[in-house]
């Protein structure tokens, strides 16, 4: 359906208007016509449609004359195909009639120049800005919808600047251009126009602080919407142009605002007093969200802290990064002030619109030695960087309590790039720790990987990759999700007792390894299993797994069978009553592809083999997996940490579009 225009005529004089195709002119023939007016007869330049329209219906009018009865409320509607090529060379007239049928009483004449505006972006999402796209005032999500895209220009392409880019109103290079979505107003017309014609561009007082606008001219860009500037006005003085601006987004989704932003254009016609808009085209863009990268999906990069004593981690650490065929980027003592939980500082996520991806990472409000290390060594060219701060830290703000699952299915809903989970504390538990209010709502106003949230509140440390970890399968939905299992481990190490290895030792192995600062005992199986506190304490951890367990299986969908044990034991903290690995927690992994880096448990040797190392590998190894076991006690598991906890991994993005998804 075209855009209605009233235009208010009167008998005498013609009237100059400018007609802007794709609309229709609706004019009252009835309040203009002189007294004693009964018919009224209608002539039109060729190429101008004409139509009456009254109470009853719409009647196109003939190309030879024709009278029509003249009754209130009638309408003449107009409207034409072609742009004009010079200034009124069309017109439209209406003559009126009284009694006398053959004498003319007066007669509206409406001289028309035809022109066409259009503000255009990319809203089929192929690459390009196609003209006057029907669809481009709205938004729908799936591989049938439609409406445009809007990347937050998180990252610095001008090395020299001391912010990203989104930072000032500013273009200070040319190759910033890449990361912003284009927009064209396209006009087309006579090369001369009516006089005192403008077109405005205005953007609405919630929009302003979500994007803004650069005009491109031959040498310079023109900050011209955005930042408290709500209107940009150009003369309107010659038909054929072609206007380039480029769309900045300025804001992530977050809670409180519409991921929405919409751009008005106007056509301003002057009058006696001031300027009056006689046409407004509109176009939606949505901002591109920040998305996690779940294990399953290919590894780019691997980041690693070099700290005093983990040079044996490192050489090991490094083998498994070299089989995966990974870069390898280790943070120097200088850049991480001794701070070595890299997983904690940081994630690795990206963001995505149909001309530009690159990688995004979220900054945790934890701030560590490695607090600058995000923004001084990862923010750059094509990397960008997002953070949300909280006055308030727990442990629990720190990414190690922040993953992502591959893609699962729930029920019939599909969640192609994954779900995101948070750890909490218990939902009955009243003073418990949970992550930060402002990262969860940035995290949920993601939308395209749905957070639920778990329980890991029981923890000492309090994160989800304590207790939990996902690795790539050939089978099944893709993916197995790992859980740490006290109840696995007593009964392995029960089964060793009945074969007659109660006196093997744990942690024997540490003992001829020269390893500064090492104080674990040793500890016999028998030992563990007579060890009632040690029973109680992982009785109850595992009870707490076990809840992890039901909420995850109904919240990713998953059966028992996606779901492999992992053995581990916990004791608890006597004074917070809180939940710490007994031996290096082998769910604390890294996952590089098929090859894993896992925390070698040095559990109790059986003619020469570690049965927890020989459990894990019989479980994971028939899925194709590379189980590689990395000495990382010293250096991460007596400070409470793990593998995990002590690297990080950017991966490829998904080949799925977030736009195509079904919402």
């Amino acid at each position: 359906m075209s855009k209605q225009r009233t235009v208010r005529l009167k008998c005498g004089k013609p009237t100059q208007v400018i007609y802007v195709l794709g609309t229709e002119l609706s004019i009252d023939v009835y309040k203009p016509s002189p007294l004693g007016s009964q018919t009224f007869e209608v002539r039109s330049s060729p190429g101008v449609k004409c139509f009456i329209s009254d109470q009853h219906n719409v009647t196109m009018v003939a190309e030879h004359a024709t009278r029509w009865a003249l009754n209130k409320g009638t309408l003449l509607l107009v409207t034409m195909e072609k742009t004009s090529n010079y200034v009124s060379d069309s017109k439209v007239t209406v003559t009126f009639y009284g009694e006398k049928l053959e004498s003319p009483i007066d007669k509206i004449i409406v001289q028309l120049t035809a022109v066409s505006i259009s503000l255009d972006v990319d809203a089929d999402r192929d690459g390009k800005v196609e003209k006057n796209n029907p669809n481009k005032a709205s938004w729908s999500w799936g591989p049938n919808g439609h409406g445009a895209v809007l990347l937050v220009n998180c990252d610095k392409d001008d090395v020299a600047a001391s912010e990203p880019d989104k930072s000032d109103n500013a273009v200070p290079i040319f190759e910033d251009l890449a990361d912003m979505s284009q927009m064209v107003l396209r006009t087309e017309g006579p090369n001369s126009l009516l006089p005192g014609y403008k077109l405005q561009l205005y953007i609405s007082t919630s929009d302003n602080e979500k994007a803004q606008v650069f005009q491109h001219s031959l040498t310079s860009m023109i900050h011209v919407l955005g930042r408290k500037k709500l209107s940009f006005v150009m003369d309107y003085t010659k038909g054929n142009n072609e206007y380039n601006f480029f769309v900045e987004g300025l804001k992530f989704p977050d809670e409180g605002f519409n991921s929405l932003v919409t751009f008005n254009l106007s056509l301003l016609k002057p009058m006696t007093v001031g300027e009056a808009p006689i046409f407004t085209d509109r176009v939606i863009f949505r901002l591109a969200p920040w998305i996690m990268t779940p294990n399953t999906l290919a590894p780019e990069e691997v980041f690693v802290c070099c700290v005093p004593g983990n040079k044996k981690f490192l050489k090991e650490f490094t083998a498994v990064v070299e089989k995966a065929k990974c870069k390898l980027t280790v943070c120097p003592e200088a850049v991480n002030f001794k701070d070595r939980w890299m997983q904690d500082e940081i994630e690795f996520g990206y963001t995505e619109a149909p001309h530009k991806y690159f990688p995004v990472v979220l900054d945790s409000s934890r701030d560590g030695g490695l607090e600058d290390f995000p923004y001084q060594n990862l923010l750059g060219p094509d990397f960008g960087h997002v953070t949300r701060t909280s006055d308030e830290v727990n442990s629990l703000d720190s990414f190690g309590n922040l993953e992502v699952s591959p893609p699962v299915t729930v029920n019939g809903k599909k969640y192609p790039m994954g779900r995101i989970i948070i750890g909490s504390a218990f939902p009955t538990t009243s003073g418990g720790r949970s992550m930060a209010k402002v990262i969860r709502n940035f995290l949920y106003a993601q939308k395209v990987q749905s957070p639920n949230e778990d329980y890991s509140d029981w923890l000492y440390v309090g994160h989800v990759d304590e207790f939990m970890s996902f690795v790539p399968a050939p089978d099944r939905k893709g993916f197995r999700l790992l859980l740490v299992s006290p109840d696995v481990c007593c009964k392995l190490f029960m089964k060793l007792q009945q074969e007659g290895h109660g006196e093997a030792q744990m942690f024997e192995v540490l003992l001829c390894v020269s390893q500064p600062g090492l104080k674990k005992q040793t500890v016999k199986i028998n030992e563990i299993l007579s060890n009632q506190k040690l029973r109680d304490d992982n009785t109850y951890v595992q009870q707490c797994i076990d809840w992890n367990r039901d909420v995850l299986k109904r919240e990713l969908g998953l059966d028992e069978e996606d779901i492999i044990d992992m053995p581990g034991l916990f004791e608890l903290n006597k004074s917070h009553q809180a939940a710490g690995a007994f031996f290096p927690n082998m769910v604390n992994m890294i996952v590089l592809g098929k090859h894993l880096g896992i925390p070698k448990p040095f559990g109790p040797l059986i003619n020469g083999k570690c049965p927890l190392e020989s459990a894990v590998c019989s479980a994971l190894e028939p899925l194709g997996l590379d189980c590689n076991f990395i000495d990382d006690f010293a250096a991460y598991h007596l400070l409470s940490g793990e593998v995990h906890c002590g690297s990080n991994v950017r991966r490829k993005s998904f080949a799925l579009k977030w736009w195509n998804m079904e919402m």
